[in-house]
């Protein structure tokens, strides 16, 4: 493939085709502002619905007077418990002295039982967990407890966010590439002619479609760089002087600037060249 020639040929029609060729290169380079600032806002979303779903957790009372180290082992065994953590009724009472002072120096004696916090690993399969616990009907247990109500709000909460994220970006994504897709169609339509002299003089599909393919990879590239330029410049000026203050911008899920710029730059050079190639063969049918 003579890469030189059709480079020049790329660059010349560039700068003879300045206006269809700008108006590609704004398409592509807004369509990669959006899905820059998106991407890390749908990664922080899920990230932070994924931490209200760790706090599910069921809560397992030892009966007065039982020894709680086997217990332990057989809460361990349970489907889908991820991990077991003891506190001791010393322990509980510690904290709930934090929390009400005053209510636990009336009483005098200690009433909280030892007890067990069991971590799903799958927060939808909590209530498993509980049925398969009363199930065993295991000897040393006074009570399993999941703050059901609770439970069940977080679960549904949490579910939703993560369905509209996911489905908002599949449409982004979607609408994106068709954007790109369709500013390309209407600048190579404005070209159709020249095509067609091309193929009227024998020039073969690929020689006249390798120009193409490489301006398609010359704005997507441009496009693309001028859009990771300015999320960087917002990234500088706005994002990082507010991280400490909003806990979404300092998510730890979410995607590094440099892996976000690469995808970026790949999507943009990719949709572009591919696009210009499959739009073209349209007008090579003469």
């Amino acid at each position: 493939m003579r890469f030189g020639f059709f480079l020049k040929e790329a660059l010349r029609a560039l700068s003879r085709n300045a206006a269809p060729s700008l108006a590609a290169m704004l398409t592509v380079l807004l369509t990669a502002l959006v899905l820059g600032v998106f991407i890390p806002v749908v990664q922080a979303t899920t990230g932070t619905a994924n931490e209200v779903r760790s706090r599910v957790v069921v809560d397992v009372f030892v009966k007065e007077g039982e020894d709680p180290r086997a217990l332990r082992d057989e809460l361990a065994a349970v489907p889908n418990v991820e991990r077991v953590e003891f506190i001791s009724k010393d322990a509980a009472l510690e904290r709930e002295q934090r929390r009400n002072p005053e209510a636990f120096e009336l009483l005098g004696t200690n009433p909280l039982p030892d007890s067990f916090r069991l971590t799903p690993g799958d927060p939808d399969g909590v209530q498993e967990i509980v049925a398969a616990i009363e199930g065993q009907q295991l000897a040393a247990v006074d009570e399993v407890r999941n703050r059901e109500e609770d439970t069940d709000k977080i679960l549904e909460a949490t579910g939703l966010v993560k369905l509209l994220t996911a489905g908002i970006a599949v449409l982004l994504v979607l609408a994106s590439i068709a954007l790109i897709a369709n500013t390309i169609r209407l600048s190579i339509f404005a070209r159709r002619r020249e095509v067609e002299v091309m193929k009227l003089v024998g020039a073969t599909n690929w020689f006249i479609r390798w120009p193409f393919v490489f301006e398609g990879v010359i704005v997507g590239f441009m496009g693309g760089l001028l859009a990771v330029l300015m999320l960087w410049i917002a990234k500088e000026t706005f994002v990082d002087p507010l991280e400490d203050r909003f806990a979404l911008l300092a998510a730890p899920d979410t995607i590094s600037f440099p892996l976000l710029v690469t995808v970026l730059m790949i999507a943009c050079v990719a949709v572009s060249a591919v696009g210009s190639g499959l739009t073209l063969r349209r007008f090579l049918r003469v």
